[in-house]
């Protein structure tokens, strides 16, 4: 596997670490990824959207979920067992995770729901008002000879007053 050192850039930018950083991780990241627990991303409205993780056998107040450095990350530790079960077969898992979701700029957590063994985290992207489009409305020439005229205006009094 090839390794980049993206130190010399660090250097030369300001103001761009989170995009380094997500490069370095997106690179150190294993080929092989973790598919325990399995889970599902959902759109739910325009800025809405839901993550929903399959936490069988475990108990609301074994899961953890927490942002942390623009990234969601959601853990579970199975609480250590008075007794000792024998089990014939065990198909459901109940090791520890740590599952990590990287979130865009604005994206916030508005709350977290245990229901029949699943895990559903939902997220809404509130985009602030300065950063949102914005139409500019173009004058007309009638209308910029208004301006123009209040402009002159302005400057003559301006002027008047110094």
């Amino acid at each position: 596997m090839r390794t980049f050192d993206f130190s010399p850039l660090y250097r030369a930018t300001i103001g761009f670490d989170r995009v380094a950083d997500l490069m370095d991780r997106a690179l150190a990241a294993d080929i092989s990824q973790p598919s325990y627990p399995p889970y599902n991303i959902e759109k739910t409205g325009d800025d809405a959207y839901r993550i929903s993780i399959a936490v069988a056998g475990f108990a609301s107040d074994e899961l953890n979920v927490e942002m942390r450095d623009g990234a969601l990350i959601i853990s579970a530790r199975k609480a250590v067992e008075e007794g000792e079960r024998t089990y014939l077969h065990r198909g459901i898992a109940t090791r520890a995770f740590e599952r990590r979701f990287a979130l865009a700029d604005h994206v916030k957590v508005t709350g977290a729901t245990h229901l029949d063994g699943m895990l559903h985290v939902d997220l809404v992207r509130e985009v602030p008002e300065a950063l949102k489009p914005r139409r500019i409305e173009i004058a007309g020439p009638a209308r910029a000879e208004t301006r123009v005229k209040a402009g002159a205006i302005d400057k003559v009094e301006e002027a008047v007053e110094a």
